[in-house]
């Protein structure tokens, strides 16, 4: 039985592993992800899928316009469950990463750095979890 700390278990897998928990509500209810849109230093729209912890698991490129950063989002929506959507890569300087592709190979979200190969398939899988979630929180709107 996992340990209990502020109410999350803790569980010990070794050297770079990635943790994820559960954010829940005061029911007890598992949380769902969440989309961000917000603007960059050079003024694009992005977005970023984020796990029900509040870590973010995704990020997109810049767009000029709000429907571009929508459409964005409707597209992870989309391809975010299928497995075959992911590509695995090896940055230069040895860490993991991926890319979620849409149908027509362009790719339209990308993960952090991983420390471990295992600690992106867990990234991969969370996306999986959170891509279709409706919930979009827009910090550009006022």
């Amino acid at each position: 039985m996992p340990e209990k700390t502020s109410g999350y278990p803790i569980l010990a897998f070794g050297q770079n592993t990635t943790i994820f928990a559960l954010t829940t509500s005061a029911g007890g209810h598992v949380m769902p992800g969440k989309f961000e849109i917000y603007k960059d230093k050079k003024g694009e729209l992005r977005f970023r899928l984020k796990a029900s912890n509040g870590e973010p698991i995704l990020a997109s490129e810049g767009y000029k316009s709000r429907a571009s950063c929508r459409n964005g989002i409707v597209s992870v929506q989309k391809n975010g469950s299928n497995p075959d959507r992911y590509q695995g890569k090896v940055a230069k300087i040895g860490k993991h990463h991926f890319v979620l592709k849409a149908a027509n190979h362009q790719v339209i979200g990308t993960s952090q750095l991983y420390d471990s190969e295992r600690g992106m398939t867990a990234g991969m899988k969370s996306v999986q979890k959170n891509a279709s979630t409706t919930k979009v929180e827009d910090s550009t709107r006022a």
